[in-house]
């Protein structure tokens, strides 16, 4: 392996290799792990974290969402962050935060403190995130290049599988506290690590966007906090209408903002783009309801069937095989039948396997009523994500494939904050009163939302068979 001093180079240039670079990818792909893990971790310890901390159904809602919610708001800004101070410093900074916010979660005595921790959680993924996928992205070249991205790429179905078997066994190991406790000694061993590894380029001088990070995160925050509310107190209080008009005019001040700034945060002319509008809208809906999944049947599992956290996530544990499965398929399908049908194709397969939940019951075995319908959801959830990224990504030009990038990561996020607080709201009933109603409710909606999101990608979705890119990934 050479040991050739790291430079900044060339778009297209070559390289010198960076020293220890696939120890330097294991590193980061460990840290990207983490974070992944952390946005289905949780859902599994939900209910012993409610007991223990005395949450209502609002408390665990925010439990999951405010991780997602900073996550997906900062997460442009952390990429700009890595362009202005280095992307080195970036990493370790995010690498800082998110493990000292571990700690501070796994510490909560209410939720008040839990919120904290989430968010700030969320924050330090913001800076991680992006950073490092730019350092894996300029450390390699050529093939290399594309076998480190697709690393990273896998780690999105694995992230999610993991997540819901080690919160089952944390949970009911140790106790839900060591779902965030873990990260702290692995955090700490990166930090420890890091410095040396990490490639030194120099920072660029770039303009931060503070006022649109400030709205867009705000925005989303208003919106989840009005869904939340309508579970409990209508649709029509104004507890929930004016949250949900406010976070329109913080959506709107945001559009203002990105529009007339030198260097917006967001380029709204790339909602201008067909593939990546089509992308955003496929990886809103696709977390929306994947992540809704797992808050939904965790709950259920939980609250009314009686299962503990480990029996949780073993029930999950196929879910989450088949939405890894259904995203390799996926990236075979869409260069041979293309985007839109293997779009269509993935949501049509979501609504028939959600379908069936509509009617679930209090009782009977899960492994025949909620598990094959949940399976099959997953797989074409899975399916849909890969087309959600590779068309976005492989039908604009290249050197816009950052920012289409950043769009799909950020719709990503708040997706599953979005889809967390709706599907909770729905079924509020079920939650608070451990009946089946709210639960059919919920599912009912995921069913009507899979099969309206169908007819739009027939029309939305490009019909062209892109070939799956080596350009950054969602996660």
């Amino acid at each position: 392996m050479s040991h050739a001093h790291p430079t900044l180079h060339a778009e297209h240039a070559p390289a010198p290799p960076v020293p220890c670079r696939w120890l330097l990818l294991a590193l980061l792909c460990v840290a990207q792990f983490m974070l992944i893990l952390d946005v289905t971790v949780v859902n599994v310890a939900l209910p012993d974290m409610a007991a223990d901390l005395r949450l209502g159904r609002e408390a665990l809602t925010w439990a999951v969402t405010a991780y997602t919610l900073c996550f997906g708001g900062l997460m442009l800004l952390g990429g700009r962050l890595a362009d202005a101070l280095g992307a080195h410093r970036t990493v370790l900074a995010g690498l800082a935060v998110f493990t000292s916010a571990s700690l501070v979660t796994g510490l909560a005595t209410g939720a008040p403190m839990l919120m904290s921790g989430r968010g700030l959680q969320g924050v330090g993924a913001a800076l991680l995130s992006p950073a490092a996928l730019s350092i894996v992205t300029t450390s390699f070249d050529g093939a290399e290049r594309n076998k480190a991205l697709g690393v990273w790429a896998a780690l999105g179905g694995t992230g999610s599988a993991a997540g819901v078997l080690l919160g089952g066994a944390l949970a009911d190991g140790p106790g839900w506290r060591w779902v965030f406790f873990v990260n702290v000694p692995v955090g700490a061993v990166a930090l420890a690590v890091l410095p040396a590894l990490l490639p030194r380029r120099a920072a660029q001088r770039a303009r931060l966007d503070l006022p649109g990070a400030a709205l867009v995160t705000a925005g989303t925050a208003s919106l989840i906090y009005g869904l939340v509310r309508a579970g409990d107190a209508g649709w029509a209080s104004a507890t929930a209408v004016l949250p949900l008009l406010g976070a329109l005019v913080l959506y709107a001040a945001f559009a203002a903002v990105e529009r007339a700034g030198r260097a917006p945060l967001m380029d709204l002319r790339m909602f201008t783009r067909r593939p990546v509008v089509a992308g955003a809208f496929l990886m809103l809906v696709a977390t929306a309801l994947l992540i809704g999944f797992f808050f939904l049947g965790s709950v259920y599992l939980q609250h009314l069937r009686g299962y503990s956290p480990l029996a949780t996530g073993l029930v999950f544990l196929p879910v989450a095989v088949a939405t890894g499965f259904g995203a390799h398929l996926g990236s075979q399908l869409v260069g041979r039948i293309g985007s839109r049908t293997t779009a269509v194709a993935g949501l049509a397969a979501t609504t028939a396997g959600t379908a069936p939940l509509a009617w679930l019951p209090a009782d009977g075995s899960v492994y025949t009523r909620l598990l094959p319908g949940l399976a099959l959801a997953s797989l074409g959830i899975g399916a849909v994500f890969v087309t959600a990224i590779i068309t976005a990504l492989a039908l604009v030009a290249p050197q816009e494939a950052g920012l289409a990038s950043g769009v799909v990561n950020t719709f990503h996020e708040v997706g599953g904050s979005i889809g967390v607080a709706v599907l909770s709201t729905v079924a509020a009933s079920g939650i608070e009163h451990g009946a089946a109603d709210g639960f059919t409710s919920a599912f009912t909606l995921s069913a009507i939302t899979a099969a309206a999101s169908a007819l739009i990608a027939l029309v939305l979705v490009p019909h062209t068979k892109p070939q799956s890119t080596g350009g950054p990934h969602a996660h």
